[in-house]
């Protein structure tokens, strides 16, 4: 059995069924005896939890200052990206003599491979999003830069969708007809067994039609073509294909990585709620951090890889709602540790959740999220194959994979929380136990000092936010950006609302066996 095709415990059985279940039990299982056993001993050890709780204060003031220096480096570096003119490096390397030079000897420039060898395939799966916005995305890719007939575009529609998605389908023919290099439109059919229904079995199912229609049936040279899938509300800024081409021909081992822009949700910032903005910038600066720490570095949402390396491991899965990640975790298990994410410092702009009023926003924010972190389920992934090719792979690579995954869906779970609600339990529930003692009397003094100097991150975060913030629309006065500034105060309720709780929710439904299916955010601008 191909084991890198397993999707969830159900699709084994014996043993193998069993340790893959034990192995989805985990994130959860640790999330939750984290929280009840601080419960529990906030009754019967609250001097116990105080210290605890203050150690943990320190930890967390110690991780803001360390993650706010990662944040200021990779700004810096994504400013200096954008104003970089990449075509004219790409046409720089043509020319350029590597006998002496730092590039890696065994990067594609060096053979006299060169970005006009490249063709960019585009794949752009969507469900009901509107006719305007899939026009937006095609749009954007006319406005990149790069020579619009070396992109190959696939707009991927569900049949489930109905007449409206052969309507859409006759708009954008029409309108884009003669705009690229190819454009082809498929349509996934519905019910197919085995598939969830969501965006990996759209986008598996174009790129196959794509590779017999188009590929094949041209003679494309496989190892001169690029994947970019992107979410379909996802806008390219102009340069990102010379930027993604230059990365890829100077690169070493190109072939062995995916690469990853930054998603800044810029399309519609000024109109989304202000807790769905909070939410979204707060995921573009963990992105941005991750791009410094490359060895973290996992493939989120909109990201580029070789055709090579997908029809290696036979395209993205069908069966994970979180397709996005688990084709980093399929590549670095198939090429048994040899696999990475190259950071593009380069963004692409995406749509913030927002919904037809305030409190549908809310709910269908609360979705995306509980979604995302429905990505625990690679957690069970890779461990399972890692025990199963314990001895035919990098272990070393691996375990910190593991480690940093369980770490870091752990924290999102539980850091809020331990702060913000077991932060007050050893006085809630410690009785005279813990109210008689000194420490009592200090303990909120210590906690609120140790935040009030972690506060330096909030507002290192709201000065970024606003920096990076695109041109505000005339109908806007200044007020709103004032406004957009003093909101990141809602920040500790946003990471407990939207971010501990949801993940928890997806941790135990994880935990139970109650599979989720793909939920598709509303994409909505005024």
């Amino acid at each position: 059995m191909d084991y890198l095709k397993v999707g969830r415990a159900t699709d084994l059985q014996g043993r193998d069924r069993r340790l893959y279940r034990f192995f989805e039990i985990l994130p959860g299982a640790l999330s939750f005896l984290t929280l009840f056993t601080l419960l529990v001993l906030s009754y019967f050890q609250p001097v116990w939890v105080a210290f605890f709780l203050i150690a943990f204060n320190v930890y967390w003031l110690l991780l803001v200052i360390y993650l706010a220096l990662y944040l200021v480096a990779a700004y810096r570096k994504l400013k200096k990206n954008t104003a970089i003119d990449w075509r004219g490096r790409c046409e720089v390397l043509e020319a350029r003599d590597f006998s002496d030079s730092k590039i890696a000897p065994d990067c594609l420039a060096r053979q006299n491979r060169h970005w006009r060898d490249l063709w960019h395939l585009i794949i752009l799966p969507n469900y009901n999003e509107s006719a305007e916005i899939i026009a937006s995305a095609l749009e954007s890719l006319l406005k990149d830069g790069f020579p619009a007939e070396r992109m190959l575009v696939v707009v991927a529609m569900e049949e489930r969708a109905g007449a409206a998605a052969h309507e859409k389908a006759d708009f954008i023919r029409v309108k884009f007809k003669d705009s690229f290099g190819r454009l082809l439109i498929t349509y996934h059919p519905d019910g197919i067994a085995g598939e969830l229904k969501g965006k990996g079995a759209n986008q598996a199912w174009a790129i196959k039609q794509a590779q017999k229609d188009l590929l094949d049936a041209e003679s494309f040279d496989y190892d001169q073509i690029l994947v970019s899938v992107f979410d379909i509300d996802t806008m390219v800024r102009p340069g990102y294909f010379f930027a993604l081409s230059y990365k890829f021909l100077t690169v070493s081992s190109p072939y062995r990585a995916s690469y990853q822009p930054i998603p800044v949700y810029h399309n519609n910032l000024w109109e989304a709620p202000f807790f769905s903005r909070v939410a979204a910038s707060s995921n573009t600066f963990w992105q941005m951090m991750m791009q410094i720490r490359e060895e973290q570095l996992v493939t989120y949402s909109s990201h580029s890889m070789t055709l090579r390396a997908l029809v290696d491991i036979g395209f993205w899965s069908t069966n994970m709602v979180s397709e996005d990640s688990r084709i980093f975790w399929h590549c670095l298990l198939y090429y048994k540790g040899d696999y990475r994410v190259e950071p593009l410092y380069f963004p692409v702009s995406m749509d913030i959740t927002y919904d037809r009023n305030f409190w549908q926003t809310a709910k269908s924010l609360y979705k995306q999220q509980r979604r995302w972190a429905w990505g625990a389920e690679n957690v069970p992934y890779l461990m399972f194959n890692t025990v199963k090719n314990w001895r035919d792979t990098d272990r070393n690579k691996l375990i910190g994979h593991i480690l940093i995954q369980i770490y870091g869906f752990h924290s999102w779970a539980t850091n809020a929380l331990v702060i913000a609600v077991i932060g007050w339990m050893p006085m809630l529930l410690g009785g005279d136990r813990f109210n008689t003692t000194v420490l009592s009397g200090n303990l909120p003094a210590i906690t609120q000092t140790l935040m009030n100097i972690a506060m330096i991150g909030l507002v290192l975060s709201a000065i970024i936010s606003t920096l990076l913030l695109p041109k505000r629309p005339a109908r806007y006065s200044i007020f709103k950006n004032i406004l957009m500034l003093l909101e990141w105060i809602f920040v500790p309720f946003t990471i407990i609302l939207f971010g501990s709780v949801p993940c928890l929710d997806a941790q135990w439904r994880l935990l139970r066996g109650k599979y989720m299916g793909f939920w598709v955010t509303p994409k909505s601008r005024d």
